[in-house]
């Protein structure tokens, strides 16, 4: 229940109406003060989130641990109960990257680690010489004044097309301006600060994939788009359940006897998050198990590779504008 403080004038603000009670019997706007403190309105978002009664928390626990549930009983006019779909995944959305921005730098830390790890012992590994000379080939390039010559004197088979040449023109810009540490920093940091985009734009293209796969006069592409919404939502609350069970247990140190947990977390979250599609699919579409099975796996796969198509362009992009 709201505390704002109800207005002495009785008309409406926003539609002029005479309101006799709490609310306007026209427009439904609460007739209260609209001057409010820094206080007021950071305590009414999260009010407005949650719909104070138990909404939120019945929402989370279905989204969690009933696959699918949120979107039938949604489509079914059933929507007071719970938060609205959009307003999830903003939600969830808003609070995970609020932590990924507060907390960048332990991920950039074990990355760069990983990677510093991984390239000592390609060294020492000496399996991998060939390797080793492709990396170094791809940090120490030919210079825009070799590649020149190589264009206008050099023989057909070795000149690069142009699309090519402005590639190469933008990885010889950014392997002289960076070091391999600082290319790798940046990439991580972009790729972080651009995953809310990457995955508004993977959304509806999941939807049309789900449009493609069921009955086009029983299902419209809205309601694909509400189980898309919550599945989304879904995959964004476990990583933050892991992000959160990770960051607070890497309080208690790297070798701490409670790190264990932020592993099992790891592990069955990574488990349920493959496995949750399935279910849902099941329980949503309500087509027979093993057709189910089929379409999980094969909108897996499509989606997969899907994204990694997305992805191979997102990282070209973000190489390109390192600076």
């Amino acid at each position: 229940m709201s505390h704002n403080k109800i207005r002495e004038d009785k008309t409406c603000l926003n539609c002029r109406h005479v309101v006799e009670q709490k609310f306007c019997p026209n427009c439904g706007q609460e007739n209260s003060d609209t001057r409010k403190t820094f206080h007021h309105l950071f305590v009414h978002f999260f009010e407005d989130l949650t719909h104070y009664e138990n909404a939120f928390w019945k929402t989370i626990i279905n989204l969690l641990l009933k696959p699918a549930t949120l979107t039938k009983e949604y489509l079914s006019g059933k929507r007071l109960s719970y938060l609205a779909p959009v307003r999830l995944y903003i939600f969830i959305s808003f609070i995970t990257f609020l932590l990924i921005a507060i907390f960048p730098s332990k991920v950039s830390d074990q990355i760069n680690d990983n990677g510093k790890e991984i390239s000592e012992n390609i060294i020492k590994n000496s399996k991998n010489k060939e390797f080793k000379k492709e990396a170094d080939k791809y940090f120490k390039m030919k210079s825009m004044k070799e590649i020149d010559s190589i264009q206008k004197y050099g023989p057909e088979d070795k000149k690069l097309n142009a699309f090519s040449y402005w590639v190469y023109e933008k990885a010889v810009h950014v392997t002289e301006k960076n070091t391999k540490k600082e290319i790798i920093e940046k990439f991580i940091e972009s790729f972080f600060h651009n995953l809310p985009k990457i995955l508004f734009i993977i959304m509806p293209f999941f939807a049309f994939f789900l449009w493609l796969f069921h009955n086009k006069k029983r299902w419209y592409y809205f309601d694909h788009g509400i189980f898309t919404l919550h599945y989304f939502s879904f995959l964004l609350l476990i990583f933050l359940i892991m992000f959160v069970v990770d960051r607070l247990i890497g309080l208690f140190g790297e070798d701490s006897p409670l790190s264990f947990i932020s592993t099992l977390v790891s592990i069955v979250g990574t488990i349920w998050m493959c496995y949750y599609f399935y279910p849902a699919h099941h329980r949503f579409y309500g087509e027979s198990r093993i057709v189910s099975f089929v379409k999980s796996v094969t909108l897996f796969i499509i989606n997969s590779l899907f994204i990694l198509f997305l992805l191979t362009f997102y990282v070209l992009y973000t190489f390109i504008n390192l600076h």
